[in-house]
């Protein structure tokens, strides 16, 4: 049995449009997410085969391989409920948000700062990456991330809450090659409770992660 299945999305396919197609959404979870769970089962599989032969010479890539296909999985997994289509805004008192929205404004100084500095990160990465919203559990503060393919550049124990994938596959049908402009659309579909959420989750196992501060 595959210790990885693909989650199903939470809205239907066009329910991100106009910020995204339908068509994207489609082949972003049904394919390329899918081939990331299958990935980690075929790469799983392929360790358990290394054990029992006690062959071991493809052991760097198999280790590179699980952290990639994981690490993306576990990536798109938060990405699909980071959005909805009565999203946006910013994160208020109001909307049960609160929390969340005062961590902003302690961490970057305002909400405006931090938008700008998770855009910039997002737009920027080289290639593939990720720009990430992360709890750091060491300082009790929200730190901004990039993350190249699905690995690298973040702290140990940070716990990502929010994400902006930047990939070319989760924007090139609809805004080619302008990456900065996607970037920008998604703010329009941010799902706040559910970042609010994931912070809450995170401050109150951040005890659990480290044995020491």
């Amino acid at each position: 049995m595959a210790t990885y299945t693909l989650p199903d999305l939470p809205y239907d396919y066009s329910a991100l449009e106009p910020v995204i197609s339908g068509e994207i959404i489609e082949l972003h979870h049904d394919k390329h997410h899918a081939g990331y769970v299958k990935g980690a089962n075929d790469t799983l599989e392929q360790l358990a085969q290394a054990r029992e032969t006690d062959q071991w010479g493809t052991i760097n890539g198999l280790e590179k391989n699980l952290a990639f296909h994981l690490s993306g999985h576990i990536l798109h997994s938060i990405y699909w409920h980071n959005m909805t289509g009565d999203g946006g805004g910013e994160p208020l008192e109001r909307d049960g948000t609160g929390e969340l929205a005062d961590a902003v404004a302690e961490s970057f100084g305002s909400f405006a700062r931090f938008k700008a500095q998770l855009s910039k990160a997002a737009a920027t990465t080289q290639g593939s990456g990720w720009g990430v919203l992360a709890y750091e559990p060491v300082s009790g503060r929200l730190v901004v991330e990039q993350i190249y393919d699905h690995q690298g550049n973040v702290g140990q124990g940070s716990v990502p809450i929010l994400v902006f994938d930047a990939w070319e596959h989760a924007f090139y049908l609809q805004y080619r090659n302008q990456k900065v402009d996607f970037v920008e659309a998604m703010w329009r579909v941010v799902n706040w409770q559910d970042v609010a959420a994931r912070y809450t989750a995170a401050k109150q196992r951040a005890n659990t992660l480290l044995l020491a501060p």
